[in-house]
């Protein structure tokens, strides 16, 4: 029988037996409802039959950390899986932990937007999720997919680090950062708000884009590096980028007069902004972005990746296929 690409059946033998699973919950996900998704979650992979291990820890890196530790043991106290309970930052987190290791893993989606879990074709049900991640684990099948590898630049702030789905390198990786600066207020408000104090104020920036060595040089207002095909709760950003093609969908919006880039930011729900006159769509393996120096754009620009903090540009982003193996239904 053959299988789509990205699928490993292993033996295809059903396992009678429950699997050793490492838990992480974000329990502030999804406006605090993380918390009883996570609950829920433990009781029914034990009452299924696992034996479950929740990494309990006061804030992402120590559970990033435990969880690793988790993962690395060997013998017969070695994981099957790790399954993570939350939305895409928890997720981001369960990748960095899992990704080149072969352990699997598995989601269970709590969060407001959830845009990996719909990209890897997972239910948004949290009941259908867990016996999801059940039946993979007892058939052994795991779809192997594409994750980005990126690294820091010439000296760029932060480490190295794996994106799954969509890296912000412009407009809205700026509002990602003004943004996470405040406390108040809370949820979407806060992003709406840094949205209508950077609008007036940004200005385009002078990008030099190496793409499978091939150097491009622009003036853009939003470059973003995409794996999967939406971010941000739905924003089809890269309608047709594919976690199994080995490639990343590099989409620059040039430069428009602000009353046009607001008109147009509506268009990226549906992904049909990808056919105006000034957005740009390239693919390439291996993609550094670096704003240009000289004193035309003193401003530095932070990347996020899956929501999450990178570090500064320079950065080198590339596609590594079957990084991580996933705990995710056949697609169809």
């Amino acid at each position: 029988m053959e299988h789509p690409p990205g699928l490993d059946l292993g033996d295809a033998r059903t396992d009678r037996t429950g699997s050793r699973v490492v838990l992480v919950v974000n329990p502030s996900s999804g406006a605090g409802r993380g918390a009883a998704v996570g609950d829920a979650a433990l009781t029914r992979l034990r009452g299924l039959g696992h034996q479950v291990e929740q990494v309990v820890a006061p804030d992402a890196a120590t559970a990033e950390r435990l969880a690793a530790r988790a993962v690395a043991r060997s013998g017969s106290d070695a994981a099957d899986a790790l399954v993570v309970v939350g939305g895409d930052g928890v997720v981001h987190l369960g990748l960095n932990v899992v990704a080149g290791t072969g352990v699997p893993l598995g989601v269970v989606p709590a969060g407001t937007g959830n845009d990996l879990a719909r990209a890897w074709g997972l239910p948004s049900d949290p009941v259908a999720a867990v016996d999801t991640v059940d039946a993979c684990l007892r058939l052994r099948s795991v779809r192997r997919l594409d994750a980005v590898r990126t690294v820091p630049v010439d000296g760029a702030g932060g480490g190295p680090r794996w994106v799954a789905g969509v890296v912000a390198a412009g407009f809205d990786a700026v509002v990602n950062e003004r943004a996470n600066g405040w406390r108040w207020p809370r949820g979407a408000a806060r992003y709406n708000l840094a949205i209508a104090r950077e609008l007036p104020v940004f200005r385009p920036v002078p990008y030099r884009l190496v793409l499978d060595g091939d150097v491009w040089e622009t003036e853009s207002l939003l470059v973003a590096v995409a794996n999967t095909a939406s971010y941000g709760g739905g924003m089809r950003i890269a309608p047709d980028a594919s976690a199994t093609d080995g490639l990343l969908d590099v989409v620059v919006v040039r430069p428009v007069p602000l009353h046009r880039f607001v008109r147009l930011f509506p268009k990226v729900y549906r992904g049909t902004h990808v056919e105006l006159d000034v957005v740009e769509v390239r693919r390439a393996a291996t993609v550094e972005v670096t704003v240009d120096g000289g004193g035309r754009h003193p401003r530095p620009i932070v990347a996020y990746g899956d929501g999450e903090r990178l570090g500064s540009l320079p950065r080198r982003f590339t596609a590594t296929p079957g990084a991580v193996a996933v705990l995710a239904p056949l697609p169809t």
